[in-house]
């Protein structure tokens, strides 16, 4: 087909050159690149959807577009992929079919690059009566690339500040410009931003690293998007309940109201009486098949639509008979039948095997048992397969009837066994073919008796949840219904005979092949059958049925009219003047009117009269709800509704006035059948009647419809037996009703009208909405090269109390990137315009992914499943949480702290006693005489080396277990004697000068620190450079060095050359260190005299430490400090010579520097020092050294726990064969400066429970940059945090970080401490003095303790008393810790804690590896690390945003998945959120997806 052909069809636009294809193979070909929904297609909707999106446009606004890694999402060529399905609209029943023919003009303007880039999302209804216009510099040139775009387009219409978290107006506008704070951490130099830059945004971070990124720029396009209104205004309270946390939308005082009188049910016309009316149906198949035993009953046709096979009435009665006979008796013994009448078996047979079909219901009903028709299953997962499964089990199933062909079809086992499919119960699968058979004797007869209400057959039908019933049918239901229907359609007996009916469809499990199975046995009428697979072969073939019977009915689908018009051109012939009835069957469907309409202009010409068609509307439960009377030639044509799509949310019939863009135009689907009655009731809540201007669900009542759902009693209760009560309450007759799933009205001239299905009712903010419109609206976009337009699913979640439309949709292998984009930014415009609801998710996944229905249509429940598990793959995705969700509480504002005049004698703040601990008074307890006489650390050496000179301090392990290294206290204390003299001698260094401790873990650091006390200088230990990782690591290293002014480095050997290596003359400037001595050789040389500190105030050491907000803080520790520690330490700890500790952390810096290198030399006991390293290559070191040296007490950090945890979760076996046992653990504590980890310490207790770990032994330390010790040994546990026992001597006090007054018990605020081992200010940080005064020496403002001087931690707590009694005999006051203060988020007037947000993330996914959050200008940005296939990435966007929204009330603003291992974490295992931030915004993540959310 030449290539203009193909487009041209694909368009979908009728234009002469297509007539030149004419061979019926090539509509094959050509119509699946366009793949159609045509049961949505309006010419009226579309132009209505272009004018939407044409007033978008004069509002421009840049969107940012997500950042995907290029080799991501590599899509294969478009010629090596076939389109989803092989035919076009592969969409049959389920899916959606609907044309647009844009016009040119708009094409064109659509592919202006520009247009698509400025274009806002803005809602019909912003008006904004502040509207200030911000312009700034247009842009220059068309840039392809959104990203280079800065926002300097104009933004009309607004007026609300850049934060786009609160909802207070400012009245300047013109700070919208730049973000309204910028978080920095608190030490950074911010430069600010320069308002001046066209192009991109210049911004500083907090290490002054100018930013220049795309990032950036898409942060800025995101707020600017942010700053429009959001359609409600969110109103003014906010309650403290959980139940009223919510935000509830109030309702309009403008939404349209029902107006009319309550309705009166609506009869049909009486059911007329035949006198010859047989007593069953199988009465009418026995009488035709032995009196018109030649009669045709049934034509099959094959694929090319030639007949193939013709049944007749005397071969269906005896084929039915012969079958009966066997099912009852030959599939078993004659004492123990298989099947007895009365039970249940499956059909399965395709849809293009209707002799089959029908010889095997019609030998069911013969038989009486009970035929329940399903779908061939394709493979062992079918999509809804398993729901299937639970209808099979729960109707007691064992048996499934088959035909040779399809048996042979199904998918087998290795050894020939047909699988087990998923969630089915055991079958067994009889062949029904006439050769397995057997003919029943002579005088054996089929019980035929008259048809009462015992089952016929049960129908399956999928609810919205994707859970499968059955619906029973009575045989007099199916008697009737048959009845009701004749009459419907005029048949008389007389006339009948001579009838061809056609019918096209799929044969099988659609209840309307049902109806016409039975409707022509009843009248005697002869169907020729149009299976689907040659329909999508050739498209016309049913209007080539028709002309060639002649026949007076057909039965069609939208999709059959849809197809014919495409493919008329063929065929110049062909008559429709015989059809009387053309019964259109899914007339219910609210977009089917268009397709009638045009069909009937195309094939007028052809004779088809204007009256024959005939809608009609149905349901699995009710069965025919309405049909519409074959006209009388010349009568005028019914009526159309056009209604207000605003009105329709709101329940109400409005003819539409206002917008003709927002309207639903819909066709009757004639009366009630005969011999019913329907009424109208509320779609939710008791079943009330509605008014005569309301829409509700429809509902029956008559002999016709379903019983009941199999096994169902209560939901049967609920939708077949409901009576209808009045506004008071009270019932309206006692007549039940069925509920039929359609939503709809009866008209004037009691016409019913169906506006949609309950099935796909969208309930959001109290507004309903139809899956079906809003599907419509997305197809009329044209998306020539973006997606499939069948393939469109919209569903809705419940995310945050209120429900969320998401829009799923199958993208082509060769849209680009920009294209699908610009297609779903249009999308969204579109369906916010016409429907005025917001999307708040929008995906595309890869061709031929979305799970399938049998019939090819798309699985809604499946794929709802499979979005809500993050098993969707997408390959592109929009949210706009930020316009959906109006319902978040209201901003908190700032509540007045607690005020001196409240402060009541005695402690008490307001009512409550001031929150407050204190650790027990160290006065009390004698200690050993010697240690106090010394003031100093190094004067204890001394003192041990000469009294107990080879007492074993330390041991230093390797990864196998062996000690590579011993101290004793005279080696130690010789050691650094020589240490101290080289520093003299080589170093030429004073007392107070700075020394760089330059060490891997051992015991070299212990000396070299004892080295530079002797000599009385300052050491500061450093973690050196990882050689690997040079770039990362030496920065770190020259900045201590530098800021530290240290005067001398000492390190070994092999660190010394790698500090002046060529790798790191790459990182940092290596010319310019100090003094580099290595200590591997030393002198053997005393020192003449060891230095004594004049007091002990005197500065001992330096601790140097990132923080985890990426702050470099150093901290000064006077001798006295150091002593306190240690004594306290040792009290805690109760430490004594002739204990053993292990120790496995780094010895760096915090606590974890104090009990590697200071504690021993205090306490005398043996510390067993195990680098962290060294576990990596041997993950059970630290168990077995437990285990082996029987330790009692052991201190590890979190990443040692985390490596045991996930290392050795699978080894506990192991473990128990190596005979390691670790009930000898009475204290395992964690050190650290963050809040606890709980979740980790419970696994890792859970875990090791097994080899004797006792569940008490695991606590946490708590420490801060001021205090290293607050708290050891947490004894007791809690969910949110951890008690914890505060440290002797010291003292807490909990104040309000603003106004520094004291805070009430259990209330949270800023931790502060008083203890003698308080480190005495921070080491040169910029504005040093103010900043030591605020933090190490302040004073409460008012309340008793006002008089004490106090260091604050930056730490959020609160204290609280507990059960327990402390020594003095009165309560003990717990304190808890909450979290860094510098790290909290301030969003929406609350504080948050980066853990909690986190902690919720990396539960949503498996896939999830790590995760951080950090804010940047008001907006929350979530970094995961994603550890699955990247596939994955995009499933976490909506998961993460739900979770963030659901448990925290967050609208997550950025979304960036990164490969493991990106988040960067300092050496205790804490992560560097503010590194983080600087990567993202210097764009040097290299993310695998950065979504922006909307």
């Amino acid at each position: 087909t030449d290539s203009a052909v193909q487009k041209e069809l694909r368009n979908q636009t009728p234009a002469p050159s297509a007539a030149q294809t004419s061979a019926p193979s090539k509509y094959h070909r050509t119509r699946s690149g366009g793949a159609r929904d045509e049961r949505y297609r309006s010419d009226i909707h579309t132009e209505a959807v272009q004018a939407a999106l044409a007033k978008h446009k004069e509002q421009k606004m840049a969107l940012p577009m997500p950042t995907k890694r290029r080799s991501t999402f590599v899509q294969s060529p478009a010629d090596a992929c076939t389109p989803p399905d092989t035919s076009s609209a592969s969409e049959d029943e389920g899916s959606l079919r609907r044309q647009a023919a844009l016009s040119a003009a708009l094409q064109q303007s659509l592919q202006n690059a520009e247009s698509w880039i400025n274009r806002s999302i803005q809602g019909s209804s912003t008006s904004s009566s502040a509207s200030s216009t911000l312009s700034h510099g247009e842009v220059k040139g068309t840039s392809g690339s959104l990203a280079d775009v800065f926002a300097n387009t104009r933004i009309e219409n607004f007026s609300a500040p850049p934060d786009v978290t609160t909802t207070t107006s400012s009245s300047s506008s013109s700070s919208s410009i730049r973000p309204a704070n910028i978080d920095l951490p608190p030490s950074g130099i911010v430069k600010g931003m320069h308002k001046g830059s066209n192009r991109s945004s210049l911004m500083d971070t907090a290490d002054g690293v100018p930013v220049n990124s795309r990032v950036s720029t898409k942060i800025q396009q995101l707020l600017n998007t942010l700053k429009r209104p959001k359609r409600p205004p969110l109103k003014e309270f906010f309650v403290d309940d959980s139940e009223e946390i919510v935000e509830v939308p109030q309702p309009d005082p403008n939404q349209p109201k029902p107006e009319g009188r309550q309705m009166t049910p609506v009869k049909g016309e009486p059911l007329g009486v035949i006198c010859n009316w047989p007593p069953a149906l199988e009465s009418a198949l026995q009488r035709w098949g032995t009196t018109q035993a030649k009669c045709s009953c049934l034509t099959a046709l094959d694929v090319t639509g030639k007949p193939v096979y013709t049944l007749t009435y005397g071969k269906l009665w005896s084929r039915s008979l012969k079958l009966a006979y066997t099912l009852l008796n030959k599939l078993g013994t004659k004492n123990e039948p298989v099947l007895k009448p009365g039970d249940r078996v499956a059909l399965v047979y395709p849809n293009n095997d209707p002799v089959m079909f029908m010889v095997a219901f019609y030998g069911c009903l013969l038989a009486e048992v009970i035929p329940v028709p399903i779908e061939v299953p394709l493979t062992r997962k079918d999509a809804g397969g398993q729901q299937i499964g639970f209808l099979l089990g729960s109707c007691g199933i064992a048996l499934a009837l088959t035909s040779e062909v399809c048996l042979k079809g199904l998918p087998k086992t290795q050894n020939g066994e047909i699988v087990q499919f998923k969630g089915w119960p055991r079958l067994k699968w009889v062949v029904t073919d006439s050769k397995y058979l057997s003919k029943p004797p002579k005088d054996w007869q089929p019980h035929i008796s008259p048809a009462g209400t015992e089952p016929a057959y049960i129908e399956y039908k999928t609810s919205k949840e994707g859970s499968v019933m059955g619906v029973t049918v009575s045989r007099l239901a199916m008697l009737s219904h048959c009845q009701a229907l004749s009459q419907a359609c005029n048949y008389s007996e007389g006339q009948t005979s001579s009838h061809d009916f056609l019918k096209c469809s799929v044969f099988g499990i659609d209840y309307f092949s049902f109806f016409f199975t039975f409707q022509n046995v009843m009248n005697k009428m002869h169907t020729i059958s149009v299976p689907y697979s040659v329909m999508k072969t050739c498209p016309l073939s049913w209007v080539q049925r028709v002309h060639a019977h002649k026949a007076k009915v057909a039965l069609v689908k939208c999709r059959d009219l849809h197809w014919a018009m495409m493919a008329h051109r063929d065929q110049r012939d062909v008559s429709l003047s015989s059809l009387r009835m053309l019964i259109v069957t899914d007339g219910a469907n609210p977009w089917s009117v268009s397709s009638c309409d045009a069909f009937l202009s195309l094939f007028q010409s052809h004779g088809l009269k204007p009256e024959a068609i005939c809608p009609c509307a149905t349901s699995a439960e009710a069965m025919t709800v309405a049909i519409r009377r074959p006209g009388v030639p010349g009568a005028p044509l019914p009526g159309r509704a056009i209604l207000s799509m605003n009105g329709l949310s709101y329940g109400v019939i409005r003819v539409n006035t206002e917008d003709k863009n927002s309207a639903l135009t819909v066709q009757d689907v004639g009366h009630v059948m005969p011999g019913g009655m329907m009424c109208i009731v509320k779609p939710d809540g008791p079943p009330q009647l509605c008014k005569t201007d309301e829409i509700g669900e429809i509902c029956v009542s008559s002999r016709t419809g379903g019983m009941m759902y199999f096994g169902l009693a209560g939901v049967t209760k609920n939708t077949f037996e409901v009576i209808p009560v009045n506004s008071a309450g009270s019932p309206v007759g006692d007549v039940p009703f069925i509920r039929s799933g359609l939503l709809g009205f009866v008209g004037p001239g009691s016409l019913v009208f169906v506006v949609g299905k309950m099935d796909g009712l969208l309930m959001v903010s109290g507004r309903r909405h139809n899956a079906d419109d809003i599907v419509a609206t997305g197809l009329a976009v044209e998306s020539i090269k973006t997606v499939y337009r069948g393939r469109i699913a919209v569903f809705s979640v419940s995310v945050f109390y209120d429900e969320r439309i998401v829009v799923v949709a199958e993208q082509r292998p060769d849209a680009s990137e920009e294209d699908s984009f610009q297609w779903m930014s249009r999308v969204l415009q579109a369906i916010d315009s016409i429907h005025q609801v917001g999307v708040y998710c929008l995906a595309l996944v890869p061709a031929n992914t979305l799970p399938k229905t049998p019939l090819g249509g798309i699985h809604i429940s499946q794929t709802k499943q499979l979005f809500l598990e993050g098993s969707l793959h997408p390959c592109n995705i929009l949210m706009c949480p930020h316009t959906c969700v109006t319902n978040l509480p209201k901003p908190r504002q700032k509540q007045p702290g607690v005020g001196p005049a409240s402060v009541m004698v005695g402690n008490l703040v307001a009512g409550k006693r001031i929150a407050q601990a204190a650790g027990r008074d160290l006065g009390q307890i004698e200690e050993n005489d010697l240690v106090r006489k010394h003031q100093f650390l190094a004067e204890i050496l001394q003192w041990r080396a000469q009294a107990t000179p080879d007492h074993v301090l330390f041991m230093l392990l390797n990864a196998k277990g062996t000690t590579v290294c011993t101290a004793s206290c005279l080696q130690l204390h010789k050691r650094a004697e020589r240490i101290a003299s080289v520093l003299g001698d080589k170093g030429h260094l004073n007392a107070g000068d700075n020394v760089v401790l330059l060490y891997p873990p051992g015991i070299e650091l212990i000396a070299a620190f004892y080295g530079c006390l002797y000599a009385g200088c300052i050491p500061v230990t450093v973690r050196p450079p990882h050689a690997q990782n040079l770039t990362a690591t030496l920065p770190t290293v020259r900045m201590i060095v530098d800021v530290s002014k240290a005067a001398c480095i000492l390190t070994t050997q092999t660190l010394m050359r790698l500090l002046r290596s060529r790798e790191a003359a790459a990182a940092v400037d290596v010319k310019t260190w100090p003094t580099i001595i290595d200590t591997d050789d030393l002198p053997r040389k005393r020192l003449p005299q060891l230095y004594k500190p004049p007091t002990p105030e005197m500065l001992a050491y330096l601790d140097f430490s990132v923080s985890t907000t990426g702050m470099l803080t150093g901290v000064k520790m006077s001798h006295s400090a150091v002593n306190a520690l240690c004594r306290a330490i040792k009290l805690q700890c109760e430490l004594y010579s002739s204990r053993q500790i292990a120790i496995c952390l780094d010895p760096y810096c915090g606590l974890g520097f104090a009990l590697w290198c200071l504690c021993s030399v205090y306490s005398g006991h043996q510390s067993i020092l195990i680098p962290p390293m060294e576990l990596e290559n041997n993950l059970f070191l630290w168990l077995t050294t437990v285990n082996q040296y029987k330790i009692r007490d052991t201190f590890c950090s979190y990443s040692v726990m985390e490596l045991c945890t996930k290392g050795l979760g699978n080894q506990v076996e192991v473990l128990k064969t190596r005979g390691i046992n670790l009930s000898c653990i009475r204290t395992c504590v964690v050190v650290a400066e963050e809040r606890p980890r709980i979740a980790l310490q419970q696994s890792f207790s859970k875990l090791f429970k097994d080899i004797g770990l006792s569940p008490r032994a695991v606590s946490t330390t708590f420490g801060s940059r001021v205090n290293v010790a607050i708290c050891l040994q947490v004894t007791l546990m809690n969910l949110v945090i951890r008690f914890h026992r505060t440290q002797s001597l010291l003292k807490v006090v909990i104040v309000n970080p603003e106004t520094k007054g004291p805070v009430g018990d259990s209330h949270l605020g800023e931790i502060w401490v008083n203890s003698p081992h308080t480190a005495s200010g921070y080491y040169t940080i910029y504005d040093s003095e103010t900043l030591q005064a605020d933090h190490f020496n302040t004073r409460l403002s008012f309340g008793d303790a006002a008089q004490t001087l106090w260091a604050r931690t930056g730490y959020l707590g609160f204290v609280r008393r507990t059960e327990l009694t402390a020594a003095t005999g009165e309560r003990h006051d717990a304190l808890y810790v909450v979290g860094a203060l510098d790290e909290t988020l301030e969003l929406r007037g609350l504080r948050y804690h980066p853990i909690d947000i986190e902690t919720s993330v990396s539960r949503i996914h498996r896939s999830i590896a790590e995760c951080a959050v950090f804010t940047w200008t008001n907006l929350l940005v979530v970094v995961v690390e994603l550890c699955g296939s990247e596939q994955e990435a995009l499933d976490l966007v909506p998961l993460v945003t739900n979770v963030v929204l659901e448990e925290h009330y967050l609208i997550v603003g950025v979304v960036v998945v990164v490969d493991p291992g990106v988040i960067p974490i300092n050496s205790r295992g804490e992560k560097q959120r503010m590194h983080l931030r600087d990567s993202f915004l210097a764009d040097q993540l290299d993310p695998i997806y950065v979504a922006y959310n909307m």
